[in-house]
C-alpha cells in the first residue's frame, strides 16, 4: 500500500502555496446577484503571486480580500484529507498521491 497522501505531500520550503477565497462574485458562475467584490478576488491572487510583502511570502495562507483567514479545522485534518483523496480516487480512478 502506498504512503498516505498527507505523508507524501511534504512541504517544499522553496515553493509558496496559498488558498484564496475570492468570495461570491458576479461572474457567469456566481451570477448577477452575487454581492462580492470581483476586483478584490483577483487582486488578492495577483498580490500573492508577485508581492514582496512579508505576509505574502509565508506559505500556507488562506486568504480573503488580502486578509489572512483561519480555515475550518477540517482543512488541517490529515485523516480527513486521506479519506477525501481515497474517495476521489475511487470515484475517478485517478490516484494523486
Amino acid at each position: 500500500m502506498p504512503p498516505s497522501s498527507s505523508s507524501r505531500a511534504a512541504p517544499q520550503p522553496d515553493v509558496l502555496s496559498h488558498a484564496v477565497d475570492p468570495g461570491w462574485v458576479p461572474t457567469k458562475m456566481g451570477g448577477a446577484a452575487a454581492t462580492g467584490d470581483l476586483k478584490m478576488g483577483y487582486l488578492t491572487q495577483t498580490w500573492l503571486a508577485v508581492s514582496n510583502d512579508a505576509a505574502a511570502t509565508v506559505s500556507g495562507g488562506y486568504w480573503y480580500h488580502r486578509q489572512r483567514q483561519v480555515p475550518a479545522p477540517q482543512a488541517r485534518d490529515p485523516d480527513l484529507h486521506d479519506q477525501l483523496m481515497d474517495r476521489l480516487a475511487a470515484l475517478t480512478g485517478v490516484t494523486l498521491f
